[in-house]
């Protein structure tokens, strides 16, 4: 991880444990989780709240007053409108998505609950999810939810990451490294 990055998740790692340690404290995590969710989708759409997050011209009492208003645009609850407030005011907005993702984790982790990454040639159906989700659950020990994304370049199979681990069985995979062992020997 680079420095900056590293710099910036801890930052984010700070906010979102004093943001979840109140929520939890309040029994308000469902909200939270809520909240998080529809923070991240505008993060995602947005590209003037991206901007908005890290533009280092506008001052912090501009930040401030347009994060509180897509905050009550948005419906965040009173605990997560004021750490963004101390946040604007504090000039570590350009955090937010590691914030989200941080927040993510910690609510999932206190239900006991693990998210895996499957990247998939075709969208996967229902009844894939189910068995994969099945399957992880066995493996890890806790609930898994499914973050099912396509990339078609895997020609099939898939690309599971959960935490540090990875399982990539794509044909994608297989080929790169057929081509790889055929190099050293010719």
């Amino acid at each position: 991880m680079s420095e900056p990055a590293s710099i910036s998740s801890g930052i984010a790692e700070r906010y979102a444990t004093a943001i979840f340690e109140i929520c939890k404290d309040e029994k308000s995590l469902d909200k939270l989780a809520t909240n998080i969710a529809d923070l991240g989708a505008a993060i995602d759409e947005s590209a003037e709240l991206r901007e908005l997050i890290s533009s280092p011209i506008l001052s912090r009492t501009e930040q401030k007053s347009a994060i509180a208003a897509i905050a009550d645009k948005i419906g965040l609850e009173a605990v997560m409108k004021n750490g963004l407030g101390v946040m604007a005011d504090k000039r570590r907005l350009f955090v937010l998505p590691q914030l989200v993702s941080q927040l993510r984790e910690m609510i999932a982790d206190d239900k006991g609950e693990v998210t895996a990454e499957v990247a998939s040639a075709k969208a996967l159906t229902k009844a894939q999810s189910d068995k994969i989700a099945k399957t992880l659950k066995a493996s890890v020990g806790k609930d898994v939810n499914i973050k099912a994304t396509v990339d078609e370049s895997l020609i099939g199979g898939l690309v599971v990451k959960v935490g540090s681990k990875m399982i990539d069985t794509s044909i994608k995979s297989r080929l790169n490294s057929l081509q790889n062992a055929m190099k050293e020997v010719g």
